[in-house]
C-alpha cells in the first residue's frame, strides 16, 4: 500500500516567471543548498528574504544572488531563529514591508554521528533538538498565519531519507529529523482543516535527500562518486516546482529526490 504523504520527485523545473510577485522566505539562506535556492526562486521571479545566523556569509549568498540576477529583489535578515519572538517578528516584519509571503523554505542544517548506537553521544542531541527541530517548530509557528493569508503559500523543509531508516550511529540526527517531519505533516493538516471541503489553499511539504552535495565538494573530492546525493541545484529545481503544482497535490506529502530506503 502506497503511503500517501509520499511522492515521487522530479528535477523538471518551472517557467523563470512562475514565481514573478511572489514572496519567499528562505531559512539557512547562507550555506551551499541556501545560496542556490536563492538564486533560483530570484531568477523564478520571486522577492526573496533570506535569514541566517552568520551575517558575513548571508551577506555574500545575497550579493550572489542578486548579481546572477540583476533586477532581483533579494534581502539578508540576521535572525535568531532559536528565538520564537524573534521569528515572529521577522515574519511580521516580511508581511509588512512586501505586503504578503508566500512561502517559508527551511534549510537549517546540522549533523552529528558516532561510530555506533553504544557511542551516541546525547550532547548531538541537544545540538541538533535546537537546529533541526527547533527552528522548524518557531518558522512553522511565525508564518502559518501569513502563510495562511496567501493564495499559494507554500512550507518547505529539507530532510533526509534517514529520518524513515535510522542507521545506528546517526541516532540523534535521524530522530530530530523524523520530528521535523512530523511537525510539518502537522501544519500540512492544519492548512488541510483551514481549507474545508474545497481543499487546502496552501501546503506543508518536505523534500527528502540522501545528502546534498555541491561543486566545492567535488572539487575537493573528484574521484568520489557521491552516489545517491542531490546537488543542491538540484535541490534548488525542486523548490521552485512545488509551487507549479497545486497546494492539494503536495500537502502533506513528502517528495523524495532521492532513492526510497
Amino acid at each position: 500500500m502506497t503511503d500517501p504523504t509520499e511522492t515521487s520527485g522530479t528535477t523538471e523545473g518551472p517557467a523563470k516567471d512562475t514565481l514573478d510577485g511572489a514572496v519567499i522566505a528562505v531559512a539557512g539562506a547562507a550555506g551551499p543548498a541556501g545560496r542556490a535556492a536563492l538564486k533560483r526562486l530570484a531568477e523564478a521571479g520571486a522577492t526573496v528574504i533570506g535569514a541566517d545566523a552568520d551575517a558575513e556569509r548571508l551577506a555574500e549568498a545575497v550579493d550572489e544572488a542578486r548579481y546572477a540576477h540583476g533586477g532581483a529583489t533579494v534581502v539578508g535578515d540576521t535572525v535568531d531563529l532559536l528565538d520564537l519572538q524573534a521569528t515572529r517578528d521577522w515574519a511580521d516584519r516580511i508581511e509588512k514591508d512586501f505586503g504578503r509571503v508566500d512561502g517559508v523554505v527551511h534549510l537549517v542544517g546540522g549533523w552529528r554521528g558516532s561510530a555506533s548506537f553504544a557511542e551516541t553521544d546525547l550532547a548531538d542531541w541537544d545540538l541538533l533538538e535546537k537546529l533541526l527541530i527547533r527552528t522548524v517548530q518557531h518558522t512553522s509557528l511565525a508564518f502559518e498565519g501569513p502563510l495562511t493569508r496567501s493564495d499559494r503559500g507554500r512550507y518547505l523543509l529539507i530532510s533526509a531519507a534517514g529520518a524513515s531508516k535510522p542507521t545506528a550511529g546517526n541516532a540523534a540526527y535521524s530522530a530530530s529529523k523524523a520530528a521535523a517531519e512530523a511537525w510539518t505533516l502537522a501544519l500540512g493538516d492544519a492548512f488541510r482543516k483551514a481549507g474545508g471541503d474545497a481543499g487546502p489553499r496552501q501546503a506543508a511539504a518536505i523534500l527528502v535527500v540522501k545528502a546534498l552535495v555541491h561543486d566545492a565538494m567535488r572539487a575537493e573530492r573528484p574521484n568520489a562518486k557521491f552516489a545517491g546525493f542531490t546537488d543542491v541545484k538540484e535541490l534548488a529545481e525542486a523548490i521552485t516546482g512545488v509551487w507549479d503544482k497545486p497546494a492539494a497535490e503536495v500537502n502533506g506529502t513528502r517528495l523524495w529526490l532521492t532513492e526510497k530506503p
